[in-house]
């Protein structure tokens, strides 16, 4: 089986808006005043590579969270931050945030699990996912959009959003590994 079979479902949906983006502002100011809490937020459908991205790039902000190290001030942020690679907010949002003409995003939200003291110290619980799914689909009517039957795949098109260069040449094997590369860069530059 494939390294996707043994990683549960990270909570997030893909979504279709009912056209390209337009004003990002009005957008995320939709999101923002139904969205629970600021756990939940969007990201560029392009700049999630799979699950495994996914809950890597939660751990490292969970354990930034728990040693109240955070870059950004809201998980959100800062979650946008590790997965853009970078360590300056404003860039991370560029990144990773919605942009003018997108299409397609992601509605991500962070359980707040229990980390343990290092990453084989927890389990992912498998119903996290389908727990937040009624919430989720709330979300996609509020924006307009419909709900996509998809999981992030990784693609060139993602790495070079996050500001990769030189990617072109990459092994369809290696890209994978290169979003997880450059996440962990993010405390670096």
């Amino acid at each position: 089986m494939g390294r996707e079979s043994q990683v549960p479902w990270f909570p997030a949906w893909g979504i279709e808006f009912s056209k390209p983006i337009d004003d990002i502002l009005a957008i995320i100011m939709e999101f923002n005043s139904f969205r629970p809490s600021n756990r939940w937020l969007l990201v560029a459908f392009d700049a999630i590579a799979s699950e495994l991205h996914l809950w890597t790039t939660w751990y490292s902000m969970r354990r930034r969270e728990d040693s109240e190290s955070m870059v950004a001030k809201t998980p959100d942020a800062e979650f946008l931050r590790k997965i853009s690679g970078t360590h300056q907010i404003s860039r991370a949002f560029e990144r990773a945030g919605l942009r003018k003409g997108d299409e397609k995003a992601w509605i991500v939200f962070l359980p707040e699990l229990g980390i343990g003291n290092s990453f084989g110290d927890f389990s992912i619980p498998y119903e996290t996912y389908n727990e937040m799914s009624i919430e989720s689909e709330r979300l996609v009517e509020v924006l307009g959009g419909r709900l996509l039957p998809l999981r992030p795949t990784p693609s060139l098109k993602g790495l070079e959003r996050l500001g990769m260069e030189d990617v072109e040449n990459s092994l369809p094997s290696e890209i994978e590994g290169l979003f997880l590369s450059w996440m962990a860069q993010s405390d670096l530059r």
